[in-house]
């Protein structure tokens, strides 16, 4: 008898093995991109981090500047917020809160020379908390040349014509984020889509992009969180992907359908995932982790698609930025900048970006012209030069707090900062 069990065991556990084997491959060759912005958008900055979704420029762009300049043009912007401009033509867009969060606006300027040109207001009906690196108005609007949309949570997704006539609302009703809400909507085949976490009611959800109807609305449970989602190609397959608390997942844009999920998040987080290399990478809370995941997966594929992780350097509030095969974290717990090896996790470095200071970036870090750029909440900007090895170039200075990540078009930047709207080039 056992003759016959020991060899039928031996077979089982090759069987599982097998199968294991073919699960952590299954999408080991899968080509993977972010799904960037296409046509006229790809030559603006049409969206929450630019064409490329991950704060990439192409072109050649000032790196040196100070509270002096030089500025083509700087204005005042009214009420408060921290949600970043975009760009598509001449036409700029923001998102503000005047009187504490009693009214909110959608705004739009003349990129040319910075002339407001017009005021959408939206009316409040729900109140929600706020933080001061949140506010009432954090999501980046996002452009199809046509129209733009406008995320503010519970009062929902607004859409508006180039003149400032309002199209469509949608909302959603209280959210119950303690921090209140501050994700970006992505725009991705006709649909606006975007997700919001809270206690009252959490979900990501899809609106007809012409119309404003919602599409899908797929319920969560998570109860905090403060992402933007991205949308991938992986193989022939869209996955719209969301980091959320504990876990990161993906869904189908089309249905709102779960396509797989990861453990391994902590509880607060903030930061936009990023992709190269056929990975997305996904950084989370106070102390990370950082997860570089291959997605097309099925279920549950935290033990076979989780190509490396680590808790080293991850942000809480700022994204990441990949360039070339240098993944770049910015710890604003401590300040400190690590370059990791993409593919592999391999630490490249790890250097302090000024002084020490708890929560002390914001923004997002940008790059272009082979440089990476790391502006904290004091509006200091951190000029490296993009590589393996850690080369701080110089430190630029522009005057005021930033807690905005910038929009980079035709050489200049357009920065947003505590009080003003800044044309830098």
């Amino acid at each position: 008898m056992q003759g016959r069990i020991l060899p039928a065991l031996v077979t089982c556990l090759l069987l599982l093995a097998g199968a294991t084997a073919a699960r952590r491959s299954d999408t080991a060759g899968t080509t993977v991109r972010m799904v960037e912005s296409a046509g006229e958008g790809a030559k603006y900055w049409p969206r929450w981090r630019g064409p490329s979704g991950q704060g990439l420029a192409t072109g050649a762009y000032p790196d040196r500047w100070s509270p002096d300049g030089p500025f083509r043009w700087k204005v005042r912007v009214p009420g408060r917020g921290n949600s970043s401009p975009i760009v598509w033509g001449d036409r700029l867009f923001l998102t503000t809160a005047h009187d504490n969060g009693q009214r909110l606006a959608l705004l739009c300027y003349r990129r040319s020379d910075g002339a407001l040109l017009w005021e959408l207001p939206v009316p409040r009906q729900t109140r929600e908390g706020a933080h001061y690196k949140n506010g009432y108005a954090s999501g980046t609007p996002v452009a199809d040349g046509t129209r733009v949309y406008a995320s503010f949570g519970g009062e929902g997704i607004v859409a508006a014509d180039f003149s400032g006539r309002e199209v469509w609302r949608q909302r959603f009703g209280a959210i119950g984020n303690f921090h209140g809400a501050a994700g970006s909507p992505v725009l991705h085949d006709g649909r606006v889509m975007v997700f919001h976490d809270g206690d009252a009611q959490a979900f990501v959800a899809a609106l007809d992009a012409a119309t404003g109807t919602v599409l899908w609305k797929t319920p969560r449970s998570e109860s905090v969180g403060w992402g933007t989602p991205i949308v991938v190609r992986a193989g022939s397959r869209d996955e719209l992907i969301v980091s959320g608390q504990h876990r990161v997942y993906a869904y189908d844009p089309a249905t709102g359908r779960e396509l797989w999920r990861v453990n391994g998040n902590t509880w607060e987080v903030v930061p936009t995932p990023v992709v190269a290399h056929n990975l997305v990478f996904a950084s989370s809370g106070r102390a990370g982790p950082t997860l570089a995941i291959r997605p097309g997966g099925s279920g549950d594929i935290t033990r076979t698609h989780v190509a490396w992780s680590t808790p080293r350097g991850s942000p809480f509030v700022p994204s990441g930025i990949v360039v070339g095969d240098v993944l770049y974290l910015v710890n604003d717990m401590q300040s400190i900048v690590t370059a990791f090896e993409a593919r592999t996790g391999a630490l490249l470095f790890q250097n302090r970006l000024g002084q020490a200071r708890r929560e002390g970036f914001t923004a997002s870090p940008v790059a272009a012209g082979g440089r990476v750029f790391f502006t904290n909440d004091e509006g200091e900007t951190f000029v490296l030069r993009a590589g393996r090895a850690f080369d701080l170039l110089h430190v630029n200075q522009i005057g005021e707090d930033v807690l905005a990540s910038p929009a980079l078009v035709d050489g200049v930047w357009y920065v947003r900062t505590a009080s003003s709207l800044v044309a830098i080039g």
